[in-house]
């Protein structure tokens, strides 16, 4: 089966917004979905960006408030309001813990999603094994051999695989998809995505 590559992170604002329209799409094109869990945070500091904190309030306020009210809002679905208390808390387990799922053999659409989900409706810390814990209930997956596969070296060599992937492909932030190579920045991309699967 073909795929939709899709390089995230799970707490990413517009991953989150766009992630069931991706689901929606990549079953109307009998795609499977490639999840590429990486650093977010790396991948930033190699673009040229400059730091959110060194960002003028008017910048952050747009793209990292009206904007994602905004695109919630087109996507009917919920979103808290301002960026949750443990945003800047570690990613690495969070994104770790959806890679051991992959290496385990699940399918993680529904558990980035309710991760997401929980991210920023919910205010739930990802660096929180209790709080990964329940979202992996609301998945229906049992979260004790994932959280501990989480830690492993192997599980940690694929997360920087993807993270180095995505440099390396010229990626600007999460989400980022391929598809059969070509790159879409941006979950306001995934209409043209549909056009481009031709559905």
């Amino acid at each position: 089966m073909a795929v939709i590559e899709y390089f995230y992170a799970g707490y990413s604002a517009f991953a989150y917004i766009g992630h069931a329209e991706l689901l929606h799409i990549a079953k109307a094109a009998n795609r499977k979905i490639d999840h590429r869990p990486f650093d977010l945070r790396k991948l930033v500091a190699t673009t040229g960006a400059p730091p959110i904190a060194s960002r003028t309030q008017a910048h952050k306020d747009y793209f990292f408030g009206r904007e994602i009210e905004r695109w919630a809002e087109y996507r009917n679905i919920p979103i808290m309001t301002g960026t949750p208390t443990y945003h800047a808390h570690d990613i690495t387990l969070s994104n770790c813990l959806l890679i051991a799922a992959l290496v385990q053999g699940l399918n993680i659409d529904k558990l980035s999603l309710e991760m997401l989900h929980a991210h920023w409706v919910d205010d739930f810390d990802l660096n929180n094994p209790e709080h990964l814990t329940k979202i992996c209930a609301r998945a229906g997956v049992d979260p004790s051999p994932l959280l501990s596969a989480a830690l492993s070296s192997e599980v940690r060599e694929i997360y920087d695989k993807n993270t180095e992937e995505a440099i390396r492909r010229s990626a600007f932030g999460s989400p980022t998809y391929f598809i059969d190579g070509d790159m879409f920045y941006g979950q306001d991309h995934l209409e043209l995505i549909a056009h481009t699967l031709k559905i």
